[in-house]
């Protein structure tokens, strides 16, 4: 897998844990645990495409 294809795969996850996070935000009840969890890993796969991006 190139490096561009590696940011590629952690951009469409960004934006995968982004809608799961605002699908849980929408529900009446949100799990607030679900929700701490998804936006950890969000901010860890947008970290890790920072460091994609810094080694271009």
């Amino acid at each position: 897998m190139s490096l561009q294809e590696h940011k590629d795969t952690l951009v469409s996850k960004h934006a995968a844990l982004e809608q799961a996070i605002e699908e849980e935000n929408n529900r009446p009840h949100p799990d607030e645990i679900r929700l701490h969890e998804l936006k950890r890993e969000k901010l860890r796969v947008k970290d890790l495409i920072f460091a994609a991006e810094a080694t271009n």
